[in-house]
Parts: structure tokens; sequence; C-alpha cells
């Protein structure tokens, strides 16, 4: 007996805060305009997509001193945003990246708490942190969290908003007009959380929300992070866009997540994904190497790999060979504001000679062959098979779908990708759910809550 086919997941990444933007297009719409924002969201609804994600930065990026214009700067607050988007909204969830380090508990379980009301159960929050002087200086505590704390702050982060969002149950607000009662339960908002990072108590205002919770996102490779997320988190973003290393990286944090008591099937793996289209496969192929070319110029690889070096790398020619100088990572850094991922600066530059070498690679080709989003190319028969097989071979749960062209790339899927997944059986035909969570096939909260009376964390 053949199992069922794996609906699905799929998120709307609106681009603005990399080089994947390609803002420079004629065809390119504005960053903060809210049409913006409404067309993506309105074209995800139509595809049936299961959510509308922003990423956010915190801080201008900086090379040597000087913000680059590579990136798109001064993008609008994400909450504002989504919460616009509510209005224009109806099934789509609505899910927004939100620090932890520089953010207190009560006022951002107030706010999401709020966001979950006005989109009658929509919204997640994606989890991440930062431990770096230069976003800290943004805020009036500054650069003030050990790196080696930054997990440490956000899982007891997660565990204090759960504590304010179920110190609310389902049936607290009884609103019986005959009788003038309001409230079901004298203690109702009661909390009180005290740990390493928090000490809080009191009321919280806002009743529970039709979801019980947002939904909690989250972005993690380190051993530390694939911990965080199987223990906290209903999703994980993956950085894997090809089996096999997707499937090892699923297969990983899904045996976490039981490892932790938890049913793996409740721990989503979304990668993210950019997709290219074409009439045949080789127009598919021409249009994306044109795309990458766009993406990665000159300016932009050297920058890129400045990251990795952490040495000015201007005096090279993007078209020439990598640099011949080895990184020097105890020098200040030459690019602040931008997340480094490379554990080992030295494997890494080690590593990408080896392939420059075998495949006859300049400096910016280099780049355009490993700073990749894990594209589909090819027709949409093409480009819906191979998302299907990815998913159905447990590379991922679902993928979080973006394009270099904003706003309006995102239409191009919808109306010729989302309906041949539709036929295959592996994507809803329409939204069977009320809520976010209902959606991505998460199980449901109880109505009534246990309570801790001492420290931090609700017990899930």
């Amino acid at each position: 007996m053949n199992a069922p086919r794996k609906q699905i997941i799929l998120g709307a990444y609106l681009g603005g805060v990399n080089h994947h933007t390609a803002w420079w297009h004629p065809e390119a719409g504005s960053q903060i305009d809210f049409s913006t924002f409404e067309h993506t969201a309105r074209t995800a609804e139509r595809g049936k997509f299961d959510f509308f994600f922003l990423a956010e930065g915190l801080a201008l990026r900086e090379r040597a001193g000087q913000v680059f214009d590579q990136d798109i700067v001064g993008r609008p607050d994400t909450l504002p945003v989504l919460a616009s988007l509510a209005a224009v909204t109806t099934h789509l969830g609505l899910a927004g990246t939100i620090n932890a380090t520089f953010n207190e508990p009560y006022e951002l379980a107030r706010q999401f708490a709020t966001l979950d009301h006005l989109s009658g159960g929509r919204t997640a929050w994606n989890v991440v942190t930062s431990f770096d002087a230069f976003t800290g200086q943004n805020f009036r505590r500054g650069g003030f969290l050990d790196r080696s704390k930054r997990y440490e702050r956000a899982a007891e982060m997660i565990d204090a908003l759960r504590t304010l969002w179920d110190s609310w149950d389902d049936d607290d607000l009884v609103v019986d007009q005959a009788t003038g009662r309001y409230l079901g339960r004298a203690d109702a908002g009661s909390f009180s959380v005290r740990g390493g990072q928090f000490d809080i108590h009191g009321r919280f205002t806002v009743p529970r929300s039709p979801q019980g919770r947002p939904v909690i996102l989250q972005a993690g490779v380190s051993p530390e992070g694939r911990d965080f997320a199987a223990r906290s988190a209903d999703a994980i973003f993956s950085p894997y866009g090809k089996l096999p290393a997707a499937a090892e990286f699923y297969r990983d944090v899904k045996a976490r997540a039981a490892r932790a008591g938890r049913n793996p099937d409740d721990l989503k793996i979304l990668p993210s994904a950019s997709f290219v289209l074409g009439d045949t496969e080789a127009e598919a192929q021409e249009r994306y190497q044109e795309v990458r070319g766009q993406q990665i110029t000159g300016q932009t690889a050297q920058i890129l790999l400045e990251q990795v070096w952490n040495r000015d790398l201007s005096g090279y020619d993007p078209d020439g060979p990598l640099p011949d100088v080895d990184p020097d990572p105890d020098a200040p850094p030459i690019i602040q504001g931008r997340a480094f991922v490379h554990q080992d600066r030295f494997a890494t530059v080690a590593r990408w000679r080896e392939i420059a070498e075998a495949k006859k690679l300049s400096l910016r080709e280099l780049v355009i062959d490993q700073f990749e989003r894990g594209p589909f190319v090819g027709t949409p028969a093409q480009v819906a098979e191979k998302i299907d097989d990815f998913v159905q071979n447990d590379g991922s749960d679902g993928l979080i779908i973006g394009s270099h062209l904003v706003p309006w790339g995102l239409d191009e899927f919808v109306d010729q990708v989302v309906p041949l997944l539709q036929e295959r059986g592996s994507l809803r035909a329409d939204y069977t759910g009320s809520t976010l969570r209902d959606n991505l096939g998460l199980p449901p909260l109880p109505r009534r809550c246990e309570r801790r009376t001492e420290g931090a964390g609700a017990v899930v």
C-alpha cells in the first residue's frame, strides 16, 4: 500500500535585506510602499500558500565604515506591515522576524498576541538572536549579550512568552450580558517568570488568541541551534536546498525532536528556494544565468568573500583568481551587520580554492557557484516535478519561495507551477483550516493550560 503524499508547505519570502533582490531591475517595485507587501501577500494567498514571511535587518550594513548599497535598506518595521496585511488577507499566515536579544517578553507577547487576534489566528514569530555590538549600538543596552548567552536568552524568551500567552484559557472570557459576568476566572492573566534572563510577574492584558499561541519559527545550523529548534520550534528554516544534504539535515533535526520527547512530525523543515521558469529548459537555464549575473556583480562578489577573508579585497579582479592571501580572523570586522555563517574561515577558503581550481572558476564565478539559494530551474512542469520530488523524498516539508523581482516575481510561480502541484495531489486546492497552526498540520493546543508557579516557561 502506497503512503499518502506529503502536502507541501509553502511560504512566500519577500526579499529585501541582501543581494538576492534585483532592486535595479527596470520592472522592480518599491521596498517601502505598502502596495509591494500587499501584492505579494495577495498573490501568495491566491496560490494557497501557508504564510507570508518577512526577514528583518536591525542595522544598515557597512563595509569599512561605509554603508553599501548592494542591499535593500530602510525597510519598514515588521509588525506594522503584518498588521496591515491582516486586513487585506483572509487565510494567509503572517510570519515576522523579531530579535529575541533586543526585545522584552511582556512587550513582545502583547504585540504577537494582538496580531494573532487581528488576523484571526494567523501569526508566526521567527526567533532570531544577535550578539554583535555593531547591531546592539542601535539599542539602549547595546551589545550587552555574550555570544554564549544568545540561545539561553532565546530559549527563556520563548518560554516566557508561552507563559504569558497561556496565562489565559480559551474560556476565561465569559462576557455574559444577561448576568453581567465578564471573567470566568478571577486570576485570568496572572503570570510569574523567574529565570537567568528574566524576572517578571503581573497580569497579562491580552486574552487567549484564536490559535492559542503564535507559531514559532527558527533557523539553526550548529548543533546548539538544531537542539534549540528541536525543543522549542514549530518549524525550522533549513539552509540545504539539494539532496542528499537536505535529507541528512531533515533526519538529524527530526531525530533531535524525538529525543526531546516530541512527535517529529510536529517540527516542520523549510528551506528557502528561488525559481526561474522558461518555455523550454534551455530558455530557463539562460534566464537563470542572466539573473545570477545580475545578482552577483563584481562588487557584490568581493563583499561576500570579504566576510570570510575579513580583509580588503578591492584590489583583486572579480574576473581573476581567488585571493592568494589567508583570512585574517583577528582583525576588526571589515563587514558589519551581516551574519557570518562559516565556522572555520581557513577551512572554507581551502575548500573554495579546490573548487575554483577544479572548475576553473574566477572569483566572481566561485561566488555564483557557492552562494546559492537552491534554485528550481526549468519549465513549469519540470519545476513542479523537482519541488515535489524534493519534498516527497524528505528533503523538507515544504519551501519558502522567493523571487529576485519584487513584488511581481511570485505571480509567475502561482500562475504556472501551483496548478501543477495541485494536479499532482501535493498541494491543497483550498485552505482547510481557520488558523496557521491548522493549515501547517500542527497539533491543537489544549483549551486549558497547565501552569507553573515558579520558574520561566510554560508546560507544553
